[in-house]
């Protein structure tokens, strides 16, 4: 199933959007209606909630006096935690049961005042945040729920704030102009990003790419998507990771690149790159099939030891092409060194934007990007390589070192992948060279294809 987190500040017309998206086949897990249900009369959450407050916040017929409570705690940090420590395991519990109910190719769309606040976005593959801006919101809360303006902004103060939530943010629904062309846009991410993502994830399907070699102007949004994707990614594999980093074109500032995100997910061999790859799936990044290694440099000839999977998103508004590499293989290192030079080196990058430039024009027709990566191969090899080893010599530049335990899930970058200068080099062993079948070729690629490009530069 497609797990959607909503979000959205107060009168920003969250719930607008969660009936529309119910109204069109999603189910929708409501958490305010789930935090009111856990506290009805003769359940275990209002007897914690008058033994941590007292019975003066009962109604005479035993009900929860929302209104009471809600001055007891609004303003007073201390008391507002005590209740969310309460209240929020609850909901919790009761949304876990929801959605295991949901059927299989679902849409499941878990409706969290404060999502941002309590650090849940990793837990979804999307996070849709439903945003206006502030004074529009307290004109609403004036209008609509008979607020002065103080009153009003002390009530946003109490949440994130906006620019945190749009940071946390996948997909911004704008609720500033009408209803119906909020309903529209609704409309729109339902027709054409989560009815086929849902349906990619049901049937572990990467999501189609039919375009050619575009290249997008360097875009600073870049690096957070990354660091988005890289903690939902931690989230869903809590063993056999050692590090999730962003590398690629896209992680390094001011470079035009094709707008994916390629990100390398390092392991200790690929036989735990093979357990987790279900695990993998079910997050959203199916095996890319057929791919099993990448193309070998001349300093390390052999093919044995370029070994790796890849995987790609099901989402269709989102390209993404992760790496599984082991840990000290010469992909992996290929990959962490590339992209720490062209961060490092204002010339090489303009070299390299001039040869994807050129590349680019010689396959602007095509329908896939096969064909670039392919000519980009004598750039790396003839020109990259040995530039990239002067500068390592120069600078001292080493990869990271990770734990020695294969079940850890912390250690390398946890972030949008700094990458590491300077400490001692990987201790793990090289790419194992057990082989996955080609089981069919991957969206854009050839038939039969069986080596990736060889480092997978946007």
């Amino acid at each position: 199933m497609l797990k959607i987190g909503l979000t959205g500040g107060i009168a920003s017309g969250k719930s607008i959007v969660a009936a529309r998206l119910r109204d069109l086949g999603a189910v929708l897990v409501d958490a305010d209606a789930l935090a009111r249900e856990v506290v009805e009369p003769g359940t275990p959450g209002l007897a914690s909630v008058v033994e941590a407050f007292g019975a003066a916040v009962l109604t005479p017929d035993g009900r929860l006096d929302r209104a009471r409570l809600g001055a007891l705690v609004f303003g007073d940090p201390e008391r507002l935690a005590a209740l969310n420590g309460i209240i929020h395991p609850l909901v919790r519990e009761r949304a876990a049961a929801m959605v295991a109910a949901a059927p299989a190719g679902a849409v499941v769309v878990q409706d969290i005042p404060l999502l941002v606040e309590t650090g849940q976005g990793k837990n979804f593959h999307l996070v849709v945040v439903v945003d206006a801006p502030d004074d529009v919101r307290v004109h609403r809360m004036a209008e609509h729920r008979n607020m002065t303006a103080d009153e009003a902004r002390a009530r946003m103060a109490a949440q994130a704030g906006r620019e945190d939530r749009l940071a946390a943010a996948d997909v911004v629904l704008d609720n500033s102009g009408t209803l119906e062309g909020l309903r529209h846009a609704v409309n729109a991410l339902w027709e054409e990003r989560l009815t086929p993502f849902a349906l990619n994830l049901k049937e572990q399907r990467i999501a189609p790419r039919t375009a050619g070699p575009v290249l997008a102007p360097a875009d600073p949004a870049w690096a957070a998507q990354a660091s988005r994707l890289i903690s939902r990614l931690r989230a869903a594999v809590p063993r056999d990771v050692l590090a999730v980093d962003h590398i690629g074109s896209t992680a390094v500032p001011g470079l035009d690149a094709k707008d994916v995100i390629d990100l390398q997910l390092s392991v200790r061999d690929l036989d735990a790159a093979d357990r987790i790859a279900p695990l993998l799936a079910a997050a959203g990044f199916p095996r890319w099939p057929g791919i099993i290694a990448d193309n070998p440099k001349p300093s390390h000839p052999d093919p044995a030891d370029w070994g790796k999977r890849l995987h790609g998103n099901a989402d269709p508004g989102r390209p993404v092409n992760l790496h599984l590499r082991a840990a000290g293989s010469p992909g992996w290192r290929y990959a962490l060194c590339f992209r720490d030079w062209l961060r490092a080196d204002p010339e090489a990058r303009a070299d390299y934007v001039a040869e994807k430039q050129r590349v680019a024009g010689l396959h602007d027709v095509d329908k896939s990007t096969a064909g670039y990566a392919a000519d980009k191969e004598g750039w790396f090899t003839d020109y990259a390589a040995p530039r990239m080893e002067a500068w390592v010599q120069r600078t001292g530049w080493q990869p990271p070192s990770y734990p020695d335990s294969a079940g850890a899930d912390d250690g390398g970058t946890d972030d949008a992948g700094t990458g590491t200068f300077g400490g001692a080099a990987a201790t793990a062993p090289a790419a194992s060279s057990s082989t996955a079948p080609a089981t069919g070729p991957a969206p854009g690629q050839s038939a039969g294809a069986r080596v990736g490009p060889g480092t997978a530069q946007s």
